[in-house]
């Protein structure tokens, strides 16, 4: 297999691991956006949140803020960016993973927000509010 996160998994290629799990890993990000950047992984390979199924999910998201405090407590951040991509161009490994990014004052990081409410009228966020809720209930079926 040739997925990175395959191999740290695996031990084939060394890592920082800072939390490990009969289900996750988490081990630092190699690129440090800022320091302490975190990468958090299913030990299964699922390229991405449409694989994921909800016990593993729950698995995944219970250590997040486990791993975040300790993050927290090592560096005391202003805050944190608790980032998933999914498929291209963002997602430039094909193996699920949440980046935990601490921010500092003046990290230089950044992550732009537009704001396009203007583009939306109430019947616009109704139909799309409506379209949304029935593919969850098509799903629950």
């Amino acid at each position: 297999m040739s997925c990175i996160f395959c191999k740290i998994i695996k031990g084939d290629i060394p890592s920082y691991k800072v939390y490990e799990d009969e289900n996750i890993i988490a081990f630092l990000d190699i690129s440090q956006i800022t320091k302490g950047h975190t990468l958090i992984v299913p030990k299964t390979h699922v390229k991405n949140i449409y694989g994921l199924d909800e016990l593993l999910a729950k698995k995944i998201f219970q250590a997040v803020p486990k791993i975040a405090k300790a993050i927290k407590k090592t560096y005391n951040p202003i805050g944190m960016n608790i980032i998933n991509n999914n498929d291209k161009p963002h997602q430039t490994v094909d193996h699920f993973h949440i980046h935990l990014i601490p921010r500092y004052k003046n990290d230089k990081f950044k992550i732009d927000f537009i704001n396009r409410q203007d583009q939306f009228n109430p019947e616009d966020y109704e139909k799309i509010e409506s379209e949304i809720r029935q593919n969850i209930l098509d799903l629950e079926e």
